[in-house]
């Protein structure tokens, strides 16, 4: 009797469970949805937000035409990618070499340096913003895509863990035996170690590009002339532009958002098997 009681617990529990997940999927799915119709409707009607049944289903390509040829869309997005793409390349280099230090070499601070930039790393990124701009200020930088690469891979260190934890997995029996063939440590890092770092790399590359794709704050706080704006800070500025165009501008804004969205998900999406290997796999060995 007990079991066949605890049977029917564990079903009651198991429904509950897969009733509050599907509610959860639904609210996470709805905004989505409700975004990629708006990007695609016909005519940006009044009062589009408070609208959230259409009145019928009629979809083009006008808001997308819209974004390119009123809006200055396509070189906001033509410096989001130089920016995310040259920050992401020296991220990327940072975190490498920096981890990889760290997991080889045995020096007298190595624990404290590694404490202390695992403390720094838990704190949020724009509290030193104001800090970062004055420098920026100082050194005649502020303004241009240049600062906001350093802004972004000046903390890359910070985010040396989960890299270190991939190479502490990795056999030191095999730089032995490349040391004992007359290989130097930098021949080592280029032609043993990275070959065998792919899903690591291929983590890393994607954790270091989604920051600066995204990134608005510092984009405000840094840039101020309109040619050099992200996508961020240009559809913030272009549904914002007049106090009363909000409406009349949001279906563009979707269509916007929607070109960002469906880059980055598709990068996501073609990496997917190496995101999560390289996720795992650093998570062997702290």
């Amino acid at each position: 009797m007990s079991g066949i009681f605890q049977k029917y617990r564990n079903t009651v529990s198991n429904v509950l469970v897969y009733i509050l997940l599907g509610l959860l999927g639904i609210l996470w799915v709805l905004p989505i949805i409700y975004l990629v119709y708006t990007a695609f409707r016909v005519t940006p009607s009044t009062g589009i937000i408070n609208q959230l049944i259409p009145d019928g289903l009629q979809l083009g390509f006008g808001n997308f035409v819209r974004l390119f040829r009123n809006t200055m869309f396509a070189r906001w997005l033509g410096n989001t990618i130089i920016v995310s793409v040259c920050s992401c390349a020296l991220t990327t280099l940072f975190i490498l070499m920096v981890s990889y230090a760290l997991s080889r070499m045995r020096f007298r601070l190595r624990k404290p340096i590694m404490n202390v930039l695992l403390v720094l790393g838990m704190f949020p990124g724009f509290m030193s913003m104001i800090a970062v701009y004055f420098i920026l200020k100082a050194m005649g930088l502020t303004n241009s895509l240049v600062a906001l690469v350093l802004v972004y891979s000046g903390s890359a260190a910070l985010s040396y863990y989960i890299c270190k934890g991939f190479f502490d997995t990795v056999p030191k029996a095999m730089e032995e035996a490349a040391i004992l063939d007359g290989a130097s440590q930098p021949v080592i890092f280029g032609k043993i170690i990275l070959p065998l770092a792919k899903p690591i790399i291929v983590y890393t590359v994607l954790t270091s590009f989604i920051s600066p794709w995204c990134d608005f704050i510092f984009v405000n706080t840094i840039i101020s002339d309109r040619d050099k704006y992200t996508v961020s800070l240009g559809l913030y500025k272009m549904i914002n532009a007049e106090k009363n165009s909000f409406n009349d501008n949001f279906t563009i804004f979707c269509a916007g958002a929607f070109v960002v969205g469906t880059i980055i998900v598709s990068l996501f999406m073609s990496m997917q098997k190496y995101y999560v290997e390289g996720i795992t796999s650093g998570a062997v060995k702290g």
